[in-house]
């Protein structure tokens, strides 16, 4: 009889134990606001991240942490950019997270699988739907990508101003960024003051481009904000629609481009263009073929084009791109090494380096 009460009470301080451990794991949560408005209750201990819909945010997640331990499930997109850039090199436990949970994005998440992943929260973009993850009850929040109106800088800021809520220990990351950020926008801003109206050169963005498909940046997606940044035209100025919109060869002979800038979410290289012929598509009348003026954009920790870590050295790299007499003096490599050091304590050797300037067309599978 000894025994049995003295198990039944080893049962009751445990049963006991165990119930403080969960009520006091219910207290260590904390409400914050996300970018759709919403008040969500988080976790104050978050170890296991899900990401979906905002492809860059793995890379900025993983920069900020200066790990990828945290990162459980990521979309496809983001993790072959993770394979061919850097971010796989740096960090090569990212590319054996998992990309097929969260891959159909929505309301096609494959919440069986993700709650298998045990995510303490997911990150989801303002434009999806997240009633599916809500009433799997994982905590949701939404970071948005055209709140700003495509502007890297602030939207870049405004990602790490939440995530810095979630992560205070890393909160110093935000206002370096920042800081780097508005340096390299005001030395740009200072350069190209004198530019005449008729020196600006005409740009046009080359986003996605297939045999059936070509698609670039109207006035509402990152290529105006790129164009406008650096003191540039871009041609599709004129377009109203949000995100990406689709152009045909016809309209690019009528803006007829000083310079073309080639993303990473196409294979196609600027040698490609420069041949004259792509997919039955003749671009040889162009003066930015004319001139070789085709120039891929870099891959850093994720495809340029969108806002993410590399926002800085983006905007420094296309201002000497399409005025180069006016930033001979900027040391686009140097630059590089000191904003990965300084901020993130990484140190990048001078092969990463040019490989971020020099991004394969692998960069742009599984898109």
């Amino acid at each position: 009889m000894k025994k049995i009460l003295i198990l039944l009470c080893i049962s009751l301080i445990s049963f006991s134990a165990f119930s403080m451990s969960v009520v006091e794991r219910k207290i260590q949560t904390h409400v914050i606001t996300d970018h759709s408005g919403a008040e969500v209750e988080v976790p104050v201990e978050i170890n296991r991240i899900a990401v979906t819909g905002i492809y860059p945010l793995p890379s900025v997640l993983t920069v900020f942490f200066n790990s990828a331990d945290k990162i459980v499930s990521m979309n496809t997109p983001s993790l072959t950019a993770a394979k061919a850039g850097l971010l796989g090199q740096i960090y090569p436990e990212i590319v054996n997270v998992d990309d097929k949970s969260v891959s159909g994005g929505g309301a096609n998440i494959n919440i069986e699988e993700l709650l298998k992943l045990s995510p303490d929260v997911v990150f989801y973009s303002t434009i999806a739907e997240s009633q599916v993850l809500k009433n799997a009850g994982i905590p949701a929040v939404a970071l948005s990508v055209n709140k700003w109106d495509y502007n890297a800088i602030e939207t870049l800021d405004n990602w790490l101003s939440l995530l810095s809520e979630l992560f205070p220990e890393d909160s110093y990351k935000a206002t370096s960024v920042h800081n780097f950020s508005m340096d390299a926008y005001n030395l740009v801003k200072q350069r190209i003051s004198s530019l005449k109206p008729e020196e600006r050169k005409k740009v046009f963005f080359l986003f996605q481009y297939s045999p059936n498909t070509m698609l670039t940046s109207g006035k509402h997606f990152w290529g105006q904000w790129w164009a406008d940044a650096v003191g540039a035209v871009n041609v599709g100025q004129d377009i109203e629609k949000d995100n990406s919109v689709s152009v045909n060869m016809e309209q690019l002979y009528a803006w007829n481009p000083d310079i073309i800038i080639v993303t990473n979410f196409t294979t196609v290289q600027p040698s490609d263009i420069l041949t004259g012929k792509v997919f039955e598509d003749d671009w040889s009348s162009l003066n930015a073929v004319k001139n070789k003026e085709v120039y891929k954009m870099p891959l850093g920790m994720y495809r340029t084009f969108t806002a993410g870590v590399d926002t800085p050295l983006t905007l420094l790299w296309m201002a000497k791109t399409i005025y180069p007499s006016l930033f001979e003096d900027v040391d686009i490599f140097s630059y590089c090494k000191d904003y990965y050091k300084n901020i993130f304590d990484v140190d990048l050797t001078d092969e990463q380096v040019n490989s971020i300037f020099m991004p394969s067309s692998f960069s742009a599978s599984g898109l």
